[in-house]
């Protein structure tokens, strides 16, 4: 059971990397070149007249959480899409009858957490041309990449699922994803913030994944760590169980 786990595993998990890695002037390219914008519009142009932000420079500052909202956007796009349009094939229910277990979720999943982080990788290349690499802890960026490209992976596919039709999974990306992801302190501390809005941006998650991605560069964060990783592990199990409920269930699936 075991072995064949495995083998349907890896077998999706490859097929979804190579989707997005034989279309990469879609999936590669593009956020890289938006990405690229950010920096010098918003780093060059405008940071030059802000100047430092959290006591580090104003380009320093947001590329953390570029780097970030690169990640999100591809991890989620890559699932929803690809996951709706197998369910849009009817090549879904294949995998629903065959001799696999649920959790085979975990391919597409990892399909999308390739995406993001190959994309979250590409950006920090492009970020080195703008300034130079500073890590104040592996550990922290490494945790905090992982676990919002597997978060926002599961989401992407809890979209697909209930999603019907090709425009149903654009509605989270365009009005919740975000907007969340621009209120999330990409381009500004929550110190600079009242402190009635500080405690509203807290209910953002995105809020978390950013300023613990970036404390992880800089050692600078808007929250604690402790708490970062905590918010980010009750998503993780939260909706990787509901995903597999609904999968399980076939509700959504099964025509």
């Amino acid at each position: 059971m075991i072995s064949l786990y495995w083998v349907a595993l890896k077998t999706i998990w490859i097929k979804e990397v190579t989707r997005f890695g034989r279309i990469w002037v879609q999936t590669l390219l593009p956020p890289v070149i938006t990405m690229s914008l950010y920096f010098v519009i918003f780093g060059n142009l405008i940071g030059s007249r802000i100047g430092d932000m959290g006591g580090v420079d104003y380009m320093q500052f947001i590329v953390p959480g570029l780097i970030m909202m690169a990640v999100i956007t591809n991890s989620y796009s890559n699932v929803c899409s690809s996951f709706f349009g197998s369910k849009f094939q009817k090549n879904i229910e294949e995998l629903l009858v065959a001799p696999v277990p649920t959790h085979i979720i975990a391919g597409f999943v990892g399909g999308g957490v390739a995406r993001g982080i190959l994309v979250g990788f590409l950006v920090t290349l492009v970020s080195l041309f703008f300034i130079p690499l500073q890590v104040h802890s592996w550990v922290m960026v490494i945790v905090t990449l992982l676990l919002t490209a597997i978060v926002f992976s599961l989401a992407g596919l809890l979209n697909a699922i209930f999603a019907k039709t090709f425009d149903d999974i654009s509605i989270v990306p365009t009005f919740v994803l975000t907007p969340l992801t621009y209120l999330g302190g990409v381009f500004y501390s929550l110190s600079l913030l009242p402190p009635f809005w500080q405690a509203v941006s807290k209910l953002n998650p995105i809020v978390y994944m950013i300023s613990g991605f970036r404390y992880g560069f800089l050692g600078i964060a808007d929250v604690s760590i402790g708490i970062t990783l905590g918010v980010l592990m009750i998503f993780l199990v939260v909706f990787y169980l509901l995903t597999w409920y609904l999968i399980e269930q076939g509700r959504g699936l099964r025509s």
